[in-house]
């Protein structure tokens, strides 16, 4: 079977159960080959799903651009550091998508999490799966995000779109391997965002 339509036809039950089975060994995957050089700081981020059209999309942000930040106008999940009060990473991801783009938790149906991953940036990000209705007014925070846009499942899960280079350079102290995506609908997906989205995928698709 084609595997874009293999991941339509997936329900919520049979995507929760996935992630659940698919848990792995490790505590968490690393960006950056070697050592961790300090603790990590906690984070999160939603990974926002939804079905338009028979099929299923992630849902992304484009963030607002500005001067110096590194970080500035790429393509992400909404999502941010854990504060105190969270009681979990599903929690911090709730919180920082209604700041975000003005998603309401009680929206989100929460399916499960990947594994951790630990970023170049000294973040530890746990990604929380949920599922969210579609249509959805959403507000987005201008001073954080710039746009909210879908990419559907079957497009990403076609490894046509996607090829991993090393990054920076492959002489650079930070040297590792990335995942670039090819733009949709003029966005490009990469880095830690695209990282996630294809160990999602491979979640999905295991047997």
């Amino acid at each position: 079977m084609e595997i874009g339509v293999m991941l339509d036809r997936l329900d919520r039950g049979a995507i929760s159960g996935r992630l659940r089975s698919g848990r792995a060994s490790r505590p968490h995957a690393q960006e950056l080959p070697g050592a961790p050089r300090r603790e990590p700081r906690p984070a999160a981020v939603l990974v926002p799903m939804f079905r338009y059209l028979e099929a299923w999309h992630l849902l992304f942000i484009r963030r607002t651009e500005y001067p110096g930040d590194h970080h500035s106008g790429q393509v992400a999940f909404p999502g941010g550091q854990w504060e105190p009060g969270d009681a979990d990473a599903a929690a911090t991801a709730l919180r920082e998508a209604r700041e975000e783009i003005g998603l309401d938790p009680r929206r989100v149906v929460v399916l499960g999490e990947l594994q951790p991953l630990h970023t170049v940036s000294n973040y530890l990000v746990t990604p929380v799966v949920g599922e969210i209705p579609w249509p959805l007014a959403l507000r987005p925070d201008p001073s954080e995000v710039a746009r909210v846009f879908g990419i559907p499942l079957a497009w990403l899960g076609d490894a046509a779109h996607r090829r991993v280079l090393t990054w920076p350079a492959p002489d650079h102290p930070e040297a590792r391997d990335v995942v670039f995506y090819d733009e949709f609908d003029q966005e490009l997906l990469w880095g830690v965002s695209a990282h996630i989205t294809v160990d999602f995928l491979a979640r999905l698709t295991r047997a």
